[in-house]
């Protein structure tokens, strides 16, 4: 199993992070790679689409208002990997707020290490951009 963590500061409190990530549903809101949320099976499935067309189903697993994450499951999705499980946290900064982006999965073509290449470029993408949409 391969694994990789990708973590940003960002210029706003930890509410007004969560509240831009928080929602299950709220990807197409700071996130360019994914233009579309559908909420499936009561709110805890997302079916997201990409710029290319592409589709990635995900199962909500763990939702903590609290704590400030939520950890999912890719269900369905072009990615090469199996095993698939993400959680994404906002902590409290003086000042500011840090995500953390992480995942696990399992490879089922190419190596751990393009595996994680993949996710930590996603990660470290969507993170640049959320800081960009809380910058600007």
């Amino acid at each position: 199993m391969a694994s990789t963590s990708v973590s940003r500061v960002l210029p706003a409190s930890p509410e007004r992070v969560w509240e831009l990530i928080g929602g299950f549903h709220a990807l197409p809101d700071w996130l360019p790679y994914i233009p579309e949320s559908t909420m499936l099976d009561g709110g805890r499935v997302r079916r997201l689409v990409n710029p290319e067309g592409g589709v990635i189903v995900e199962r909500l697993l763990s939702f903590n208002e609290a704590e400030r994450s939520y950890t999912y499951a890719i269900v369905e999705g072009p990615f090469p990997v199996t095993g698939y499980l993400s959680t994404l946290r906002v902590y409290p900064m003086p000042g500011a707020a840090e995500v953390v982006w992480s995942g696990r999965f399992t490879p089922t073509t190419g190596s751990d290490d393009e595996a994680v290449a993949l996710f930590t470029t996603i990660y470290r993408d969507g993170l640049d951009a959320l800081h960009d949409l809380l910058a600007g």
